[in-house]
């Protein structure tokens, strides 16, 4: 029997994503061509159960461990990192807006292993409008990723009042979380990138399009939350940011280990040594493997204490802060091991055909997200300090 289609119980979530590699492999370059996964690819992510991991099982998911998730977004991208992304843009979406839904609806969205979610980044343009029953929607956003393979789309907005004013819930602004069936929306082609093609990430508009209340989770508002489990209490930002650095330590490793089998075969001509043979050769081997392991290790350490943390009704903002510094290092360490084992192919790197070329695109394009950004590093630092700090959505 195809390891890929084996059933899941017996496996871990990492250990099935493993299993797929070999598929991933031999359609990395069609998906970077089409711009989406292939339905070979999609078949076989279901069918390994990958659009649950972080569901609440009350509805059928997995509910994995935080550090469990972020081995399995690691292993798939190893092979590919749009699959990886997609996978991660997609459980954290579905879980955390289940998780503040009434279980009734969120059955209907949630129940079949097929259904993801994609939706854009929030912005200031939508509008949102309180009527009775639900709300009307009007909007377009971006970066969808896995949208064209996912049922449901969705969109944040602040909500308005009929007259315009703020609505307010829970004494603040309400802002919302809206979750729409993919037909009822208008798509827009237009994700023609540096990288990470394969996830797809079209823009897409919406014009007053009603949602049901039960249909627009407030997804991060303690007051709504259904569930109770770790995943939930940690929130989706974290959830997002442990995944995604899943994500570039896989593509930055599969890099790595390239540049390492060149290196035990290839006569680099800027050199009078065979690579192998090469003292600067190794000493960057050393150095790069060091990088990200230490990188990988500090993530899953603090990935552990958070989930633990939450697990017994303890995570303080010390260890939330701590997994922020060490999803944000991570990504940035795993953005130069994969510049520095690029630029060590030499030309061999820049072409089509090599094994570099549209990995090293994938970890570019990963590179640019708000969760790489170093003022997140700043934050902490603050915190160490005890400086004056304003902290949202950690």
């Amino acid at each position: 029997m195809d390891t890929r289609l084996q059933p899941t119980a017996a496996r871990s979530a990492s250990e099935r994503a493993r299993a797929l590699q070999p598929l991933l492999d031999e359609h990395g370059a069609e998906m970077d061509r089409r711009r989406e996964l292939t339905p070979e690819v999609v078949k076989a992510l279901v069918g390994q159960d990958m659009l649950r991991l972080l569901l609440p099982q009350s509805l059928g998911g997995q509910e994995l461990h935080l550090l469990e998730f972020c081995k399995t977004t690691e292993a798939l991208a190893w092979s590919d990192a749009s699959v990886g992304w997609f996978i991660n843009q997609s459980n954290v979406s579905s879980a955390t807006s289940a998780a503040a839904m009434p279980h009734e609806a969120a059955a209907s969205v949630f129940g079949d292993p097929r259904d993801g979610l994609a939706w854009g980044a929030r912005h200031s343009k939508s509008k949102a409008i309180r009527v009775d029953g639900g709300y009307r929607l009007s909007g377009t956003w971006s970066f969808a990723s896995g949208g064209r393979h996912t049922r449901w789309l969705g969109a944040h907005s602040a909500v308005q009042n009929p007259d315009g004013t703020p609505h307010m819930r829970y004494g603040r602004p309400d802002d919302r979380s809206f979750v729409f069936l993919r037909k009822d929306t208008k798509i827009t082609d237009d994700w023609y990138v540096l990288g990470l093609r394969a996830t797809g990430s079209d823009s897409y508009t919406v014009e007053d399009l009603f949602v049901p209340d039960d249909r627009a989770p407030a997804r991060d508002a303690l007051e709504e939350r259904r569930e109770s489990g770790p995943i939930y209490t940690i929130m989706s930002t974290l959830l997002y940011a442990t995944g995604f650095c899943g994500v570039t330590l896989g593509t930055a490793r599969r890099l790595f280990e390239t540049y390492v089998e060149l290196a035990r075969s290839r006569h680099s001509r800027a050199s009078p040594n065979a690579m192998v043979h090469n003292n600067a050769v190794h000493r960057e081997i050393g150095l790069l493997e060091a990088r990200l392991s230490a990188a990988r290790a500090f993530l899953h350490e603090a990935a552990g204490q958070a989930y633990e943390a939450a697990a017994a009704g303890k995570l303080d903002l010390d260890l939330r802060l701590r997994l922020r510094l060490a999803t944000t290092h991570g990504m940035n360490e795993a953005t130069d091991v994969a510049i520095a084992s690029y630029r060590a192919a030499g030309t061999l790197a820049i072409m089509n055909a090599g094994p570099f070329e549209r990995r090293f695109r994938d970890a570019m394009s990963a590179s640019q997200h708000l969760q790489a950004m170093l003022p997140h590093v700043e934050m902490v630092g603050r915190h160490i300090l005890g400086a004056d700090n304003v902290i949202q959505h950690v």
